[in-house]
């Protein structure tokens, strides 16, 4: 149930990608005690640019019913930012995430909600 969504300027090759999808699914795993069989993490190409300046940056969406808390967010964001530094060179002060707590009836999955 929790998705993080990473919106980035140009979509790494596509190994690299996969490496990238596997680790923020283990960050979101880890921070937030979920079980990693419902952790889904995307990659999503657009067009950023952030204090008035293109180039490198990134924008991450997490959400999740429950397991989302100052602490945790935190952490995560820690963790995302140094991820995102080592991996693609994109310095933490050009990262922004966001977080939304979904309420369970608010997430579907398997012909069903989470309600």
């Amino acid at each position: 149930m929790p998705l993080l969504k990473l919106y980035l300027p140009a979509m790494p090759a596509e190994e690299k990608g996969r490496e990238l999808l596997a680790a923020l699914s283990a960050i979101v795993t880890e921070c937030t005690g979920k079980p990693e069989q419902y952790v889904m993490t995307t990659l999503h190409p657009g067009s950023l640019m952030m204090s008035g300046q293109p180039g490198a940056a990134a924008l991450a969406e997490i959400r999740s019913i429950g397991g989302l808390t100052p602490d945790v967010n935190r952490q995560i964001s820690r963790k995302v930012c140094h991820l995102l530094e080592q991996s693609l060179g994109i310095p933490p002060n050009r990262v922004y995430l966001n977080f939304k707590e979904l309420r369970a009836g608010d997430w579907g999955w398997n012909s069903n909600t989470f309600a």
